[in-house]
């Protein structure tokens, strides 16, 4: 087997300890720093958002890979900086102003990381504020992704919503919500661009609006 298929399956397995070796054996051995990026770990990571998808594994074990991602990618990191290595792009990400959740938004954050996309997390309790400002100070950002797992802090989900419609700069960026109250129809409701059930179809629903 070549040093990207072990990479690549030990990230599916989330062989934390091993995969940052693995990725200094392939940098070694010269491979492409992107090649090691996409093939030996964004695939991995696009299996195992299949497998959730599919309920072969569950949330502990989509961790457990997204953190041996993680891993690799602070090893990946220099070498991508020099090779001016390709992003798909920023993405904010932050739990709406009042709810306190962040599971679910960490798990987010870790598999659109691992889609090979930049991410700003804002952490939880979000005003409304600090998500438009952090838009205006990154232009550059893709899509801005909203988490509420109450059903009391919808309502700040809408308003976020509304602000960020309201903005000049609105028809440069995509507005995904997510979290446990959240429906297809709250997302129409509030005028969002996409709504996603679980983090894995979040990581493949920023890669299709990021284009």
């Amino acid at each position: 087997m070549s040093v990207l298929s072990d990479l690549s399956a030990a990230v599916e397995k989330g062989k934390r300890k091993v995969v940052p070796g693995l990725v200094q054996q392939a940098l070694d051995e010269g491979i492409d720093p992107n090649m090691v990026l996409n093939e030996g770990m964004i695939d991995a990571m696009g299996r195992v958002g299949e497998a959730f998808r599919k309920g072969e594994i569950f949330v502990p074990e989509m961790l457990i890979a997204a953190k041996a991602m993680q891993a690799g990618v602070a090893t990946l990191k220099p070498a991508l900086a020099q090779g001016g290595g390709s992003s798909r792009g920023k993405v904010i990400l932050g739990t709406v102003a009042g709810d306190l959740h962040d599971i679910g938004k960490n798990l987010v954050g870790m598999m659109i990381e691992s889609a090979g996309f930049e991410v700003i997390d804002l952490g939880v309790d979000v005003a409304d504020e600090v998500f438009l400002d952090t838009y205006e100070k990154n232009p550059d950002t893709k899509i801005i992704c909203l988490s509420a797992l109450l059903t009391t802090t919808m309502p700040a989900m809408r308003s976020t919503v509304e602000k960020i419609n309201a903005a000049s700069w609105r028809g440069n960026v995509k507005v995904m919500v997510g979290g446990a109250p959240i429906t297809q129809a709250f997302c129409d409701e509030i005028g969002a661009d996409c709504y996603t059930p679980d983090a894995a179809s979040a990581a493949e629903a920023a890669k299709k609006l990021a284009g």
